[in-house]
């Protein structure tokens, strides 16, 4: 049975967090900070492309069941949110047909995806270390 809470705990953690995720970036385009940063991505924030992203945040951050760093959630959260930003820098924004580090939406593209993925990465640790005993 503690199996399917850690399952359930890390899952529900990284769909939260992806939900965070989501309304940062989309926010961050409502509010003119993509366009001070020079990010041209400003997605529309709608129940499918929500659900996609808190379904894949949710798997990613299954990867908190690896023991890696217990006693340290906030590191544990950025270092495990590095494996999807390689994922998106590395495949998903170039198949976007926005380059390498997805730099076509914008030089900063690559900080941009790396901190708000420390912020979902944080917040999905935190929950799974609160919610998982």
């Amino acid at each position: 049975m503690k199996i399917i809470c850690k399952v359930s705990g890390a899952f529900t953690g990284g769909a939260l967090g992806a939900l965070l995720d989501s309304f940062n970036i989309w926010a961050m385009g409502k509010i003119g900070l993509s366009d001070f940063l020079g990010i041209t991505m400003k997605p529309e924030f709608t129940a499918p492309w929500a659900y996609k992203r808190m379904i894949w945040g949710g798997i990613w951050m299954l990867l908190l069941l690896l023991p890696l760093m217990k006693n340290r959630p906030i590191l544990r959260g950025m270092t495990v949110s590095l494996v999807p930003s390689a994922m998106m820098l590395f495949m998903v924004l170039p198949e976007m047909g926005k380059g390498l580090f997805g730099l076509g939406f914008g030089t900063l593209m690559p900080v941009v995806v790396i901190c708000l993925n420390f912020i979902y990465g944080i917040f999905a640790s935190y929950w799974y270390t609160h919610t998982v005993k």
